[in-house]
């Protein structure tokens, strides 16, 4: 690993390295994909990884390739001492709201991990239902936190895989390109062949 790298990794472990310093052993990480597009679910993902874990290249799911992403999910997934991935589909997104399907997501994560952490970190969310567990919110944690990155990425991955074999059913709306979200060829496509049963009508109804 480069020495600049190393650096990095240093550098986004720092807040877990003071966790793990104050006795937190099993620290979870948890993030989402796919709050803001149009179409699809909201994915998310808890990860517990080891404390000596450097993965080169773990980051922001956003800041790191497609490409890329599809190699450190699989690195994560064989390193992680216990992962969790909830999806949240369209229609509850419209039901209860974005910001409540998330959390649906959280708890839903929690409850599946196979070893219980002894603390959550999660990227900007308060007032979850972490079965208990003592959990700390952190802005823009998954540019701030190696397991919420780990997390990001996870999620990031799931939920891009997810909308790419939608797009092999409604290929008109070109959902392995942008995933989903806004842009003007899916809100074009949306107005010539109107809504297809993944678009969150609630996302949507100014532009139908």
């Amino acid at each position: 690993m480069k020495e600049k790298e190393l650096e990095r990794l240093t550098a986004l472990k720092k807040f877990e390295k003071e966790l793990y310093n104050k006795g937190f052993n099993k620290i979870c990480g948890i993030d989402e994909a796919g709050r803001g597009p149009l179409a699809g679910p909201v994915v998310v993902a808890g990860v517990i990884m080891p404390q000596d874990s450097m993965i080169e290249g773990v980051n922001d799911s956003k800041k790191v390739s497609e490409k890329k992403r599809e190699k450190l999910y699989d690195l994560i997934i064989e390193e992680a001492i216990s992962y969790s991935v909830a999806i949240i589909g369209q229609d509850v997104i419209d039901d209860i709201n974005i910001l409540n399907a998330t959390k649906k997501g959280v708890e839903e994560v929690v409850k599946g991990l196979d070893v219980k952490p002894d603390l959550i970190i999660v990227d900007a969310l308060t007032h979850i239902n972490t079965q208990g567990i003592p959990y700390d919110s952190i802005i823009k944690g998954d540019a701030k936190c190696y397991n919420i990155a780990a997390a990001s990425i996870l999620a990031k991955v799931t939920r891009d895989r997810i909308m790419r074999q939608w797009d092999e059913i409604y290929p008109q709306y070109g959902f392995s390109s942008h995933k989903g979200y806004g842009t003007a060829k899916h809100i074009q496509a949306i107005k010539e062949y109107g809504p297809c049963p993944i678009h969150r009508n609630t996302f949507i109804k100014h532009f139908v």
